[in-house]
Formats: C-alpha cells, structure tokens, sequence
C-alpha cells in the first residue's frame, strides 16, 4: 500500500496527543478489566473458563474483516499506518471498528512502548469485542512485584523506563494494567478453518504424548511453547530446548503437531505468527508447503538488535482469508517520514546512503 493519506498517519502518531490522554485511558482501561463478567473481548466468549488462554473458536463470522498485526515493538507509525490501511472503503466495507487481532510484543526495543500500549488500550476500551491481543514472549515477560517492574527478557527497556517514572502516577498505572491484560490474555487461537494464530509457536514435540492423554492445553510448559517457539524456513525437525528460551520447530513438527490437533478435537491446517524479525517483515517458507505457515511483523525500521539490512523497513499487515493463510500487505511508509519518527544511529545517516535524496 503506497497511496495512504501519509500526513494523516503523522498527525496520528502523535506520543503527545497520546500522552496527553493518559489518565483518561488508564481509568477507561481499569473500569474494563475490572468488571465482574471479564471486559469481553474478541475470542473471549469462546473461553471455556475465565482462565482459559487456549481459545477454540467454534464460530466465526467470516463477513466482517479480521486484520492481524503482528510485533510492534513502540512502532507507533507503523500501527497508525495499519491503522489508516484498514479503514480504507475497499476493505472496510461496513458500519464500526475494524476488527483487530495483535500478535503480541507491543513494547521494548526501543521506540514508543508506553504510546503503543496507550493506543492499543484506547482502541480495546472503544470496542472490546473488535479487538484481541495474544501475548508475546516481551508482553508475557513484564512483570510487576508491587514496587518495581522487572523483565525476563532481553532487551526490557520499558520495564526499565516504568521504573524511572515510578512517581508518575499515570504510567505506573499504565503498567500495571500491561501486566494485568498480558496475564490473562491468550496464547493461542483455534480458528474452525483450520488456522492457527499465536505468537510463536505450538506445543513440541516432548509435550505431544503428555497433551494427547490429559487434552491439556492450558499446561504452564504448552503455554509456553506457543509463546516463545521460533521456527526454522528449512529443518525438518529440531529438538526442543528449552534452557534459552530459543527453542526451534521444523515443518515436520509442525505436521505432527497438526495430526495431533486434529485427534484433540482442534484441527489446524495453517497457521499465523510473529516474533520472529524476518528482513521483509513477512515470510512464508516453501518447506512448510503441506502445512502453510505465516510469520508477519509491523516493523517500520530496523531494530538495534537486527544486524544487516536497510535502517528503513515496509511493515505489514495480514487479513483473514478463511480456509487459506492471511493475505499480506506491506505499508511503503515514505523513508523520509520513518527516520524523522525514529532517527538512525550515525552510521545509518542520509549521508552515509549516497543513492538516496536529501531530505529537508
């Protein structure tokens, strides 16, 4: 998508228009999550108890658009421009708010961590049941003992920025509700058609025999899997280790783990994630051709922590497309307009980029 109204996108990622709304979100935020019957967000319904993150979903209305968003990480161009992208009249069709599903890892690496969540809780409280957030491994990470945030995961520079604004009421605020919304958000949907969303992967292949007697999705070590899994474009297999948090899967895996779904009651064909920061921002492996799979990300520049590549990035964004993987769309946000959001380290200076136009 090239021809977004790019002026609109600047004036909506805005930090201070966004924190200037602080208190009014938060308050809006906790009256949500603090009622008796759950704040009933999309998928919530299809929970089989309150606490239920692996969330089969029996029915699904395949008229009205799901738009999935995959890792942030403080984007905030890159969701505003989602945001533009998907309330175009060609695919919006329709009265309300789109439907909304995040794919986890709202903070960290840097950017506008505290705005994004701001902005996601701003759209949540609007209309809960248009909006699900899945939790990434950074979401799921944050933690908070009652007197300081902590992180489990490295980079955690927004647990650390909360902790410098400990006496800032509204974002310490702010946080807690991160913690409280990422606590009991899912880890994975079910879909009827046979897709899979979660942020990382699925259940390995040491839990499959365990999973297969007790039909217990809701295991701390499952749960896990689906946050923190990568997966390998090639391998055929790939043993489960744990110890750092990097375990990989290859397709075959992928396959058992699609057998043994379906003998669980919960048939997957295909499926869709994040958390892994591919260069396109998108992929999908021809080796994973019987079982197709989907990784996207909204990652409008190249993280500190990605080594190679341009500094400027095309984001994406992925639509449901029932018995099939999401269609793609990549967001050409203008370059000028990514570096003035997030301006680059030295050595990724306009002059150090000879083939490209000055910019003002």
């Amino acid at each position: 998508m090239n021809d977004l109204d790019w002026e609109a996108v600047l004036n909506r990622a805005s930090p201070s228009s966004i924190r200037s709304e602080i208190r009014s979100t938060v308050e809006r935020m906790e009256d949500l999550l603090d009622r008796a019957d759950g704040p009933g967000m999309l998928f919530d319904k299809f929970r089989t108890d309150p606490t239920d993150k692996v969330i089969k979903i029996s029915d699904f209305d395949t008229e009205i658009p799901l738009w999935i968003i995959g890792d942030l990480h403080g984007d905030l161009l890159a969701l505003e421009a989602a945001l533009v992208a998907m309330r175009q009249p060609d695919l919006q069709p329709g009265e309300g708010p789109p439907r909304i599903l995040f794919l986890g890892d709202l903070f960290d690496d840097e950017g506008f961590s505290l705005e994004i969540l701001l902005r996601v809780f701003e759209l949540i409280v609007d209309a809960p049941d248009r909006v699900c957030v899945i939790a990434g491994n950074h979401d799921e990470a944050l933690s908070y003992d009652g007197v300081r945030f902590a992180s489990s995961v490295t980079p955690s520079d927004f647990a650390d920025f909360l902790n410098a604004n400990l006496t800032h009421e509204w974002i310490e605020r702010a946080g807690k509700l991160a913690v409280r919304l990422f606590t009991n958000a899912p880890r994975a949907l079910f879909f009827p058609d046979g897709l899979l969303a979660a942020h990382g992967g699925f259940p390995l292949v040491d839990l499959h025999p365990a999973l297969a007697e007790s039909g217990e999705w809701n295991n701390p070590m499952c749960l896990s899997d689906f946050v923190w899994t990568r997966a390998h474009p090639k391998a055929r297999r790939k043993l489960p280790n744990r110890f750092s948090r990097g375990s990989q899967f290859g397709y075959e895996d992928f396959a058992a783990f699609c057998s043994l779904s379906a003998g669980l009651g919960r048939p997957i064909t295909h499926m869709v994630r994040g958390h892994d920061h591919v260069d396109e921002r998108y992929a999908s492996f021809p080796a994973y051709g019987a079982n197709p799979l989907l990784t996207t990300v909204a990652l409008s520049r190249r993280l500190s922590r990605e080594a190679f590549g341009p500094y400027e990035r095309v984001p994406t964004m992925a639509q449901y497309v029932e018995g099939a993987l999401p269609s793609v769309y990549r967001l050409h946000i203008p370059a000028e307009m990514i570096r003035a959001c997030y301006p680059p380290p030295a050595a990724d200076s306009i002059d150090n980029h000879p083939s490209q136009e000055p910019q003002p």
